[in-house]
């Protein structure tokens, strides 16, 4: 005779604003959150990349998270760098604000209808909310994080 347990898995996110919208990152993959400086610009081909900031003398490239998912969004007052960590790099990422940190179940996240957006891994059911879980892998793949360092 088996049991069968229900080992349902928790992971903390942290959930961002942009716009009316929010999304989120697993707490894992974000370094830290600073208030916005203007980036240096650099000379770039991709539309998204704001320019670097220096971060404890370390150059982080730093990223418009509106643009990078083709969003129009008017840039806020009290704007945030979320320093987000990948395989590919560190990058910081322009939100407009950063809500909470709050734990979801395994249950709670659903995979993207008709296969999803480039930089969207899951869509988290939060009560009546619905967050949009970011891929930090996709959301900085082609951003070239070490040529800056």
């Amino acid at each position: 005779m088996s049991t069968t347990q229900n080992a349902s898995t928790q992971q903390q996110l942290v959930v961002l604003s942009l716009g009316d919208e929010e999304y989120a990152l697993r707490i894992q993959q974000v370094q830290e959150i600073i208030r916005y400086t203007q980036p240096r610009a650099v000379a770039s081909t991709d539309p998204w990349i704001r320019g670097v900031i220096s971060l404890r003398g370390k150059i982080v490239p730093v990223l418009d998270l509106g643009v990078r998912l083709g969003l129009a969004t008017e840039p806020g007052d009290d704007q945030n760098i979320v320093i987000v960590e990948a395989e590919s790099g560190t990058a910081g990422v322009v939100v407009d604000g950063v809500e909470e940190v709050l734990m979801v179940d395994d249950e709670q996240l659903d995979d993207l209808p008709g296969g999803g957006g480039d930089a969207i891994d899951k869509i988290a059911k939060i009560g009546d909310r619905l967050v949009m879980l970011l891929s930090a892998d996709r959301l900085l793949g082609g951003v070239e994080t070490g040529a800056f360092a």
